[in-house]
């Protein structure tokens, strides 16, 4: 009957705990959800491995190990403490995630000037949590490891020779070790942060996840670029938006020579007036060289809040002077001019030679037909006397 009470006492004590969260997850969901919506968020989450971690702490506290002696009286000890390892674990690691996410999910609504600095909050944040989950995973697959006494003595040997043990994992690790200071140096230098636009292998994109080992580029054509932290720190890359989400946008034409500045830089800005993309800040147009096929070069600078509008806005104005040239100014549409090659001196001196010769050949020719039609005509001509 001892025996059977102490059993019934465990099944009472398992119980009374998983009914003792079940009513905090009620309290905490339901009612105070109200006023502290958050908390409800995080009871919600945080369910499972609470339920888990009841059962498991109950469990092991009320479990009749003295009546167990005929029994697996250390392997269900054991289990039951790595059981309770795992759940707390999962619980910690629940509860931070519940606790970090509203404000992530708050930095990433930040528009405008703020974006910038909620952007850095928001990568270092996430860093710094993946660090943190990293570090509470490794202690508890370790306290694990220590639940068996062989793993004890070998961890015993291991730290009185510490040396040789760090020097081996610090050479096994050392692209891992590489990358997690990276991952640091990015997130706390402000070098990279989300949602950053960045050109990276002569890629355009934004940086869609930073990890402790790798870093996703989302790219314009939904395709991602996936690169190692080490990378953005040791090869060059542009990032539009480090300083300020806005840019400055250039479009370039190759016009005729006849096309007129004055009015076309007239009809540019009466065109970005009316643009909702355009923050006007910023606009140029100048001519900013001439081709070696005779084409003048413009440029027009635009200036918009960020890499998106700022594409569009190009794409926008190139479209509009295109289609205003060549309707009120065809004659300024790129043209090719082609001159005929003219004969140098020796070309034209030689040629007058050759007209020469022919006239020549013509006179003798028409000279020996005239003395043979004389001769033919009258008589046989006479011999002049010598003096």
């Amino acid at each position: 009957m001892s025996a059977l009470w102490a059993w019934i006492v465990l099944a009472a004590v398992v119980a009374i705990s998983v009914i003792v969260v079940e009513g905090g997850r009620r309290l905490l969901a339901g009612r105070l959800s109200s006023r502290w919506p958050a908390v409800g968020r995080v009871a919600r989450r945080c369910t499972a491995p609470a339920f888990a971690f009841a059962a498991v702490t109950s469990a092991g506290t009320a479990m009749p190990y003295r009546y167990m002696r005929d029994g697996p009286d250390d392997p269900v000890r054991q289990a039951l403490r790595i059981a309770a390892i795992g759940a707390t674990t999962w619980l910690v690691l629940r509860i931070t995630y519940a606790l970090t996410d509203p404000p992530l999910a708050r930095l990433t609504r930040i528009e405008g000037e703020r974006n910038r600095r909620a952007r850095r909050a928001r990568t270092q944040m996430m860093l710094l949590r993946r660090i943190a989950a990293m570090v509470v995973v490794i202690l508890a697959v370790g306290a694990a490891l220590f639940t068996f006494p062989a793993v004890r003595a070998v961890g015993a040997g291991v730290l009185a020779s510490a040396g040789v043990a760090g020097l081996v994992v610090g050479i096994a690790a050392r692209p891992t070790l590489g990358n997690l200071l990276a991952g640091l140096q990015l997130a706390f230098s402000d070098a990279l942060r989300l949602d950053d636009v960045v050109v990276v292998e002569g890629q355009w994109g934004r940086v869609e996840e930073l990890t402790l080992s790798y870093v996703v580029v989302w790219l314009w054509d939904d395709r991602r670029l996936i690169l190692p932290v080490s990378y953005f720190t040791e090869q060059p890359f542009e990032n539009w938006t480090r300083h300020s989400s806005r840019v400055i946008g250039s479009v370039e034409l190759h016009v005729d020579w006849s096309v007129p500045l004055e009015e076309l830089r007239a009809e540019l800005y009466s065109m970005l007036r009316e643009h909702p993309l355009w923050d006007r800040r910023e606009w140029v147009l100048q001519a900013i060289g001439v081709q070696p096929n005779g084409l003048v070069t413009l440029r027009a600078l635009m200036s918009a809040a960020d890499s998106a509008s700022a594409w569009d806005l190009r794409c926008d104005v190139r479209e509009h002077l295109i289609a205003y040239i060549r309707a009120h100014h065809p004659e300024g549409l790129p043209r090719f001019r082609v001159t005929p090659d003219h004969p140098d001196g020796a070309a034209a001196d030689q040629a007058a030679a050759d007209r020469a010769a022919t006239d020549g050949d013509t006179a003798d020719r028409a000279g020996d037909g005239a003395a043979a039609g004389g001769t033919a005509t009258g008589g046989p001509a006479r011999a002049m006397p010598l003096r």
